[in-house]
């Protein structure tokens, strides 16, 4: 079980996520919140229901995280210009140096993730996961690459 990569992959992600869930708590923001911050700071403007997705959350509750957000000042929500319906959602100013923060917390969980590695391992094994990430990507999805082979063999 211990050489299954799938095993693996997401044994190193919770162990991670439970590292930053700690580490984010001593700036008054959850995991999960800053996992949010962060996804607005990549997209500024991404939607509602776009950004659950993104977190693999329901739509409810990243509205929640949306509302407690705003509430503590560092999400704003602007209408939509396209959708009356929608809101598109942005960092306020005051979001800036607390993911400045983070993301300098962030790098020393990494450092302390891949202690003992030297730099070109450190870069061997991005280039590494960058690969099986392209791989498992939609575009690759193994029902697409099946039908295409039955459909160039018919």
């Amino acid at each position: 079980m211990q050489n299954n990569i799938a095993f693996l992959t997401s044994d190193v992600s919770r162990l991670l996520r439970k590292r930053f869930d700690v580490v984010s708590r001593r700036f008054g923001v959850t995991g999960p919140q800053w996992r949010m911050l962060a996804a607005l700071r990549r997209t500024p403007g991404i939607n509602q229901g776009a950004l659950a997705q993104w977190l693999e959350v329901e739509a409810i509750t990243a509205g929640r995280m949306i509302d407690r957000l705003e509430k503590s000042g560092m999400v704003e929500r602007r209408a939509d210009p396209n959708d009356r319906r929608a809101w598109r959602l942005f960092l306020t100013g005051a979001a800036t140096p607390l993911l400045d923060e983070l993301f300098g917390c962030a790098t020393e969980v990494f450092d302390e993730a891949q202690q003992g590695f030297a730099p070109e391992e450190r870069e061997l094994l991005l280039a590494l996961l960058e690969r099986v990430r392209a791989n498992l990507l939609e575009d690759n999805a193994p029902e697409k690459t099946i039908a295409e082979g039955v459909l160039a063999h018919g």
